[in-house]
């Protein structure tokens, strides 16, 4: 039995969803773009320094034939490895979605059994009822934005004209969210917290997946910065999780990241906040050393979605991607005697593709640890079959949807 992780590396799709079409993304292939753009030698992509992407830990596991089986082509420039030392598969999603939210439910055995409500991609983007309650409840001034848009470029559109009126910036996107901004020392980081506490309430009838507050720092003179201090409210799990089988047998779950926000703090033990890839990656490790047998560890590694999918940085993806396989081999070393890893992703965010949301993609499943001997495991019908692995390896009892790997 021993202890499971759970890592999720937020976006890292490897193309090939087959209901691609119905959301605007076929062809998109996070993975496969990116190794793309490294192997032709980055001439066409500002920033990329050429030679082919370097990734040597996850291809030895198998991602490079993970991502062979979901789309028909080996990632070009990485080696094909004929005996991958993970269980590899690649997994389908078959909730209606592809958000955050959607993804870790489904990785945790529950897909999503609603539709998500969204905004529609227009001006303004809220319905006038929700705006009306929101400026009355919290009594605000009015609002900014109300439109969909990228969370990094609208802070440079209205970050001057929000410290100036103390409205907050309000914007969504294709995913089932409003995102509220907001200056931490102007309009201060408590009240962007309470003015998002009351939109959580407000967007429940309409089922809106996550409220997340945005708060930054910085003036017009030097530009406007994000802080670590985002926090996501979100809709809570209409049914238990592996996370909640987990608890419920007196286990201990460590969530590291965002984790404990999407699951709304449900089956959580220990919350170890980060707010960047290696700091979530050192919360990791200690987290592996403070775990015992029979424990989960469930990690988001957000850096590759926020940081560059959305900003479609193929440059900084590439690097991120390489720094993460850098990294993996310190978890890898403190492994113990029966630990697993299953290291996926959520969704996808090719940075080669239009627009700047996320991507429905298949996502890879590679399953590895002490004595776990490697093998190809097949196209997964659905997210939760990650789910039914940990579950099986940890003597839980079985969950209701997915089928282990192992």
């Amino acid at each position: 039995m021993a202890r499971a992780f759970l890592l999720v590396m937020d976006s890292v799709g490897i193309g090939g969803a087959p209901d691609a079409a119905e959301f605007g993304d076929e062809g998109a292939d996070t993975l496969g773009h990116i190794a793309e753009a490294c192997a032709a030698g980055g001439a066409d992509v500002p920033g990329l320094r050429a030679g082919p992407l370097a990734i040597p830990t996850m291809n030895r596991l198998g991602i490079g034939r993970a991502a062979e089986a979901s789309t028909g082509r080996h990632p070009a420039g990485l080696p094909r490895v004929e005996a991958p030392e993970a269980i590899w598969a690649h997994a389908r999603e078959v909730s209606r979605g592809k958000d955050t939210q959607s993804g870790h439910w489904e990785l945790a055995g529950l897909p999503v059994p609603f539709t998500w409500g969204y905004f529609p991609d227009e001006v303004p983007a809220l319905p006038e009822a929700l705006t009306r309650a929101l400026i009355t409840e919290a009594g605000l001034p009015g609002i900014l934005g109300d439109k969909h848009a990228s969370g990094t470029a609208i802070l440079d559109e209205l970050g001057a004209e929000h410290v100036r009126t103390g409205k907050p910036i309000c914007y969504t996107s294709v995913d089932s969210v409003l995102q509220i901004a907001a200056h931490e020392e102007t309009f201060g980081l408590e009240r962007l917290y309470a003015v998002c506490r009351i939109a959580r309430r407000l967007c429940d009838p309409l089922r809106i997946g996550r409220v997340i507050a945005r708060p930054f720092t910085g003036d017009e003179a030097s530009g406007f910065r994000r802080t670590g201090n985002r926090r996501d409210l979100a809709i809570p799990p209409p049914a238990p999780t592996l996370l909640d089988e987990a608890v419920s047998a007196g286990r201990s779950v460590f969530a590291v990241g965002k984790i404990a926000d999407i699951f709304c703090n449900r089956g959580v033990s220990r919350i170890l906040k980060a707010t960047d890839n290696a700091a979530q990656f050192d919360a990791t490790l200690a987290a592996a050393e403070a775990a015992r047998d029979g424990d989960l560890v469930v990690t988001n590694f957000i850096d590759f979605d926020q940081l560059y999918g959305h900003r479609r940085d193929v440059a900084g993806y590439a690097a991120c991607l390489e720094d993460f396989d850098r990294r993996l081999p310190e978890l890898i070393w403190r492994l113990r005697t029966g630990d697993l890893i299953v290291l996926t992703a959520d969704h996808g965010n090719d940075p080669t593709f239009r627009g700047t949301d996320h991507t429905r993609e298949n996502i890879p499943v590679l399953a590895f640890g002490p004595g776990i001997e490697g093998k190809a495991a097949g196209a997964r019908s659905t997210y939760a079959d990650v789910a039914a692995t940990i579950a099986a390896h940890l003597g839980l009892p079985p969950m209701r949807r997915g089928a282990s790997l192992m």
